[in-house]
């Protein structure tokens, strides 16, 4: 592997994550889709689905696709993202830029998809919630908690399945998407990813999208912030973990022996 493998496959697979969860929300809240009505569980889902697609496109890279993992697996105290890709600033830089890229490219194919409909779409506000996060009460401070706790369960499930025996990690960290969604998206509506959110805002702003609004650049901060946050929390939780009772595996056999 090297840098330029690392950029294009982030791009690839945030790009994915981006188009297919975006892709379920306009599917749920814009004017005369299919999907119409289809409620917080099925956009739940979708993003689910989405994660799971965009880890096998992004297989190449570790498939990070958010910069709070990138950022929590440094925080370990890993020493490489992938054999031969050591962890330092020029390669977290180069996943970050891979992210966000990939995430402004995932949402401009959503509104491509979804032209018509979000022509036909009066509420502005429905428009911004296909690109980005918004809080259902607007608390800065606990809205920020809220992404942190939610970005902290998610990063260190994926700490945590990168050590299992068995080719379920994707599936595994998908299903946690859908469990932080039902159970913790709420408050904010759950972007646990810097790119996630500011990549599609930032689509949202530059865009030709019919009298769309606001892009709601005061609430922009939280679902970076938070997520960064609950991400290099988890690193280093994991890190005091492994360096107290080693990785998951070996501190499971010391258990079972």
């Amino acid at each position: 592997m090297n840098l330029g493998a690392i950029f294009f496959s982030e791009v690839a697979g945030t790009a994915m994550l981006v188009l297919l969860g975006c892709g379920v929300v306009a599917n749920v809240v814009l004017a005369k889709t299919k999907g119409l009505g289809g409620g917080t569980l099925m956009v739940n889902w979708g993003w689910g689905l989405a994660v799971f697609v965009g880890v096998y496109a992004a297989f190449a890279s570790g498939a990070h696709l958010n910069p709070a993992v990138t950022l929590g697996i440094a925080a370990s105290g890993a020493d490489e993202f992938v054999p031969g890709v050591a962890v330092n600033l020029g390669s977290i830089l180069v996943y970050l830029a891979g992210e966000f890229l990939g995430a402004f490219i995932g949402a401009v194919l959503c509104w491509l998809s979804y032209k018509q409909h979000f022509d036909a779409e009066e509420d502005p506000a429905n428009k911004l919630g296909v690109f980005s996060t918004g809080p259902a009460i607007r608390n800065y401070g606990w809205n920020l908690v809220t992404e942190v706790i939610a970005t902290f369960v998610l990063v260190m499930s994926v700490l945590v399945s990168g050590y299992t025996k068995t080719a379920l990690g994707p599936l595994f960290v998908a299903l946690v998407v859908v469990g932080i969604g039902a159970s913790l998206g709420g408050p904010t509506g759950y972007a646990i990813n810097p790119a996630r959110d500011l990549g599609p805002r930032i689509a949202h702003a530059v865009l030709p999208i019919k009298g769309k609004g606001s892009s709601d650049w005061a609430y922009s901060w939280v679902p970076v912030v938070g997520p960064i946050v609950g991400g290099v929390i988890a690193g280093l939780v994991y890190m005091i973990f492994v360096n107290v009772y080693g990785t998951p595996a070996e501190f499971l056999a010391s258990m079972a022996g």
